[in-house]
Formats: C-alpha cells, sequence, structure tokens
C-alpha cells in the first residue's frame, strides 16, 4: 500500500447479492466486458450506504433495490453501452461499502448521466450517506 497516497481505495469482487438467477442470466447476456477500446470514458463513484441500511433484513434490502428502486431493470436499459463493475469494500472497514466503476465511449455520456439521475431519484438513493463521483477520460489508442 502506498504510504504517501491521500486516497487508497481497497476492494474485492464479490458474489452478486439481490439478484434472482433470471436478473443474473440477462445482465451476463448483455454485460459488455471491460477495457474496451472504445469505451475511454470511465466513472469511479465510492458510495456509502446509511446505518439505516445495513439494519434492515436482506429480503427488506432486495425489496427496496429491485422491487420499489428497480435498481437491476433500470440498468439494463443502459447495457451494453455502459459497462460496469462493482466491488465490495464494507466487509474491509474501508470508509465506503461499494465502489462502483462505469466505462463507456463519449457518445453514451448523456445516456450514463440519465442512468444516474435515475438511480439518484429512486428509495435505494435515500439509503445513500455518501457518494463521490470522479470521472476520467483516456486519450484514444492509436
Amino acid at each position: 500500500m502506498p504510504t504517501n497516497s491521500a486516497w487508497v481505495l481497497q476492494s474485492f469482487i464479490s458474489n452478486i447479492r439481490y439478484s434472482k438467477r433470471d436478473e443474473l442470466t440477462m445482465l451476463r447476456a448483455v454485460q459488455p466486458v471491460l477495457d474496451r477500446a472504445e469505451a475511454v470514458v470511465a466513472v469511479l463513484i465510492p458510495i456509502k450506504k446509511s446505518s439505516a441500511w445495513w439494519e434492515l433484513a436482506q429480503d427488506e434490502r432486495r425489496a427496496i433495490f429491485e422491487e420499489e428502486s428497480h435498481h437491476t431493470t433500470v440498468g439494463l436499459e443502459y447495457l451494453p453501452g455502459v459497462a460496469r463493475r462493482l466491488l465490495h469494500c464494507r466487509d474491509l472497514g474501508e470508509p465506503f461499502d461499494f465502489l462502483t466503476w462505469f466505462e463507456f465511449a463519449p457518445e453514451h455520456t448523456s445516456a450514463f448521466d440519465d442512468l444516474l439521475r435515475r438511480m439518484r431519484s429512486s428509495k435505494e438513493w435515500q439509503y445513500v450517506d455518501r457518494e463521490v463521483e470522479v470521472r476520467l477520460e483516456r486519450s484514444e489508442q492509436t
């Protein structure tokens, strides 16, 4: 771990939570791989959920996540243009619970912004205590 860094984010890939088999099947059918040549825009959004979220039972979180907020259904609308990866860090004692990573081509920026607007207006987002949005763009490879 770097000792001179102001920020160090640690996370891990975990099993997919809150998703049913048919949702996983749909996601896997259209989810693009990361690091596509055309996907030169990336957005990192670390998210911390409230203690009220974590005090809910898993079935209650699932109900808010999917039945009320339609998290997976909404996300599917933006695939394959916007690739994503969810990383977990709550169990590591990190200041955020999740790191969300998105990659897309510049022509999908307005769609990505619409995705964020919809997620942030959902009931699930009422349980977000903190988020930091970091946008990056790499030079197109020649």
